[in-house]
């Protein structure tokens, strides 16, 4: 990028930062009283994010770290805000620079936590102020790496980082605070009446956030329930409002937690005879995919063919032209993945035949046990999809012989 171009995005970018610095000081004078002096660490994190801002456009743009750097501004300057108004309401705070405590690699962008690293610098920078009786306040989706250097924690950052904290701290509790009344029987969109679920475990969790569940990402929260920490799912406007703890522990009175589904799919059945006597015939299979970098769903394998699901916006063509080579490919598109979610699906011996009992003049053309036993997956016409989930909520949630009744 030449000079000029630099200089004339210096005044543009040098405005944007005015207006986010105004933005905040508004904000500050709207929590502090009256002739409540200028927080210094709030002008502390505007200087940063000024200087910051200059080096990107000097440099004519923003290198991974430098990138990481101006992101981290606004969860410190969120930070310095609500430590200031809580002490201003009289509490006892200490504000905590979450990069004294996370610690990762250098992948900026998505930065890899060293959870060791994290349960020290836990014990050293926050365990005593806790002990203390103060609340200490620090930020998500920061951290830094062991030379200082500022990263960010990529996707579902702010929860990961709660978990992180929360595992080192062998806390009570890790709380969730989102747009959502944590997890429901189906998608509200779908079925109006879906139930909220107080008990996920965590397996149920990963399996409804393949399906789309906006909830949480389970990677994020992983660290505290292998800590054996629960965690919670709260709407933030509403906190005397129902909500869902993920926990290790799982229902013991129930099979089925909740009706998925995500669509469009595509579904590849590959048949071969040399599937029978022919070593390596899978491997050789599934390292098209890989090569591909094309994530499976489902697998159902019979004795001569092998039925597979994937996005539709995976290369299906190309995928098909290689299997070709070795094998018989039919490529079935416009078809719903449509799954029960619960751990003890496997377990219960009416599961199975009560799904295909409500679903007899339906076109089921797969209906499979997930690895992990926590999903059985049925496809169907795209068509259908709705009508499939909604059929799968009233037997298994609304019927009223359910009520308070085992799965066996």
């Amino acid at each position: 990028m030449s000079r000029a171009p630099r200089r004339s995005a210096m005044p543009r970018a040098r405005g944007l930062v005015e207006e986010i610095v105004v933005r905040h000081r508004q904000i500050a004078a709207a929590l502090c009283a009256e002739g409540t002096p200028r927080d210094a660490a709030l002008e502390t994190v505007f200087d940063g994010l000024a200087a910051a801002v200059d080096a990107a456009v000097t440099h004519g743009g923003a290198s991974p770290s430098l990138a990481d750097a101006i992101a981290s501004h606004g969860e410190r300057m969120a930070t310095a805000l609500f430590a200031a108004h809580l002490r201003e309401l009289g509490n006892a705070v200490e504000a905590v620079d979450a990069r004294k405590i996370v610690r990762t690699d250098d992948s900026f962008g998505a930065a890899r936590p060293d959870r060791t690293a994290i349960a020290l610098l836990t014990a050293q920078h926050v365990a005593a102020h806790l002990a203390s009786g103060r609340i200490v306040v620090t930020e998500g989706f920061v951290g830094a790496t062991a030379d200082g250097r500022t990263t960010t924690l990529g996707r579902g950052g702010s929860d990961y980082s709660a978990a992180l904290i929360g595992a080192a701290l062998r806390a009570e509790e890790v709380q969730i605070w989102t747009d959502v009344e944590g997890v429901r029987s189906a998608d509200p969109r779908v079925v109006p009446g879906a139930l909220p679920v107080e008990l996920v475990s965590f397996a149920e969790a990963a399996e409804l956030a393949a399906f789309g569940a906006k909830v949480l990402h389970p990677a994020t929260i992983q660290p505290a329930v292998e800590a054996d920490v629960p965690v919670t799912v709260r709407h933030t406007l509403k906190p005397d409002g129902r909500f869902t703890t993920i926990t290790s522990r799982i229902a013991e009175q129930r099979a089925v937690t909740a009706v998925a589904s995500r669509s469009p799919i595509t579904v590849l059945t590959v048949t071969s005879s040399r599937m029978l006597a022919q070593a390596g015939f899978l491997a050789r299979l599934f390292d098209v995919f890989a090569r591909h970098k094309v994530s499976v769903d489902v697998v159902a394998t019979a004795e001569v063919a092998v039925s597979l699901t994937v996005d539709s916006d995976a290369p299906i063509e190309a995928l098909a032209r290689e299997l070709a080579a070795f094998a018989h490919v039919q490529v079935v598109r416009d078809r719903a993945l449509v799954a029960l979610i619960g751990e003890r699906l496997r377990r219960s011996r009416t599961v199975a035949p009560r799904v295909l009992e409500s679903l007899a003049d339906v076109d089921v053309e797969l209906l499979t046990f997930g690895a992990n036993d926590s999903n059985l997956s049925l496809i169907v016409p795209r068509a259908m999809e709705h009508e499939v989930v909604r059929r799968l909520h009233a037997t298994f949630f609304e019927a009223p012989a359910l009520a308070g009744r085992r799965e066996r």
